[in-house]
């Protein structure tokens, strides 16, 4: 059985790690290349970094501030946020990310997912979606969650996957920072649905929201931000944790 992967996520806005609640509300929560060094040190298998605003303010992502982060980790990293075109995943490979996530860009013009893949390879392209339920069905959403799509969740997630994406990064933003646990429903029918991996994200707040994201879903990560910058719940403590409940997991002591 693969092992379930945890990932922390820092949200960059001017240059520092933010987090809010359902995407607004957002406060300080550190420095990024800080907090990189200290989940790689602490065993997380992965990290993402998403420029939060980079696509609403039209910019490209901080490419600088990639380039530091990078350098003080060791684990595969994903980055995302107002990556357009061929030239800003180069830039953003260049400064040292593993693969980047790609969200707005690739519902306006779902072709970006397909010329990523063929550059730079599957592995390399996260296609994120961020959804959220209506009421009647969970759609997808853009421009940092500000902006409805007329895109059906599962419907993009598949699509997502033919056009060649490797990855998807699942976002309910009915969950998220929430901390009333992950969105198991619309996760496992993503997850059901297609054969790449799923990361989950949105709405963790304690070590049993794993447990139970693994246990009911065919999620292959957790994604989760304040619990990890704020020390509620430490990288290595909820790795032990998945471990006792024989959910397989890296672990090094």
């Amino acid at each position: 059985m693969l092992k379930k992967r945890i990932i922390p996520c820092l949200d960059i806005k001017d240059g520092r790690t933010v987090k809010g609640i359902n995407f607004v509300g957002i406060r300080d929560a550190g420095d990024p290349i800080e907090l990189a060094k200290k989940y790689a040190e602490d065993g997380a298998d992965e990290l993402v970094f998403l420029d939060i605003t980079a696509t609403v303010e039209k910019r490209k992502t901080l490419v600088d501030l990639v380039e530091k982060v990078a350098a003080e980790i060791n684990i595969p990293f994903t980055v995302g946020g107002g990556i357009n075109s061929l030239e800003d995943v180069e830039a953003v490979i260049k400064a040292g990310a593993d693969k980047v996530s790609i969200n707005s860009a690739a519902v306006k013009r779902p072709e970006l997912i397909r010329e990523i893949a063929e550059q730079f390879g599957s592995q390399c392209v996260v296609l994120a979606i961020d959804t959220k339920f209506n009421g009647l069905e969970w759609k997808v959403f853009v421009k940092g969650g500000r902006e409805e799509t007329a895109l059906e969740t599962i419907d993009w997630a598949k699509q997502g996957e033919s056009l060649g994406a490797g990855e998807i990064l699942l976002t309910s933003m009915n969950n998220d920072g929430t901390k009333n646990g992950f969105a198991l429903d619309i996760t496992n029918e993503v997850a059901k649905s297609i054969n790449i991996p799923v990361i989950a994200s949105g709405g963790a707040g304690a070590k049993e929201d794993f447990k139970n994201l693994f246990q009911n879903t065919e999620a292959g990560a957790g994604l989760a931000a304040s619990i990890f910058h704020y020390g509620e719940i430490p990288v290595p403590e909820l790795k032990n944790y998945l471990l006792n409940e024989n959910i397989p997991v890296r672990y090094e002591n």
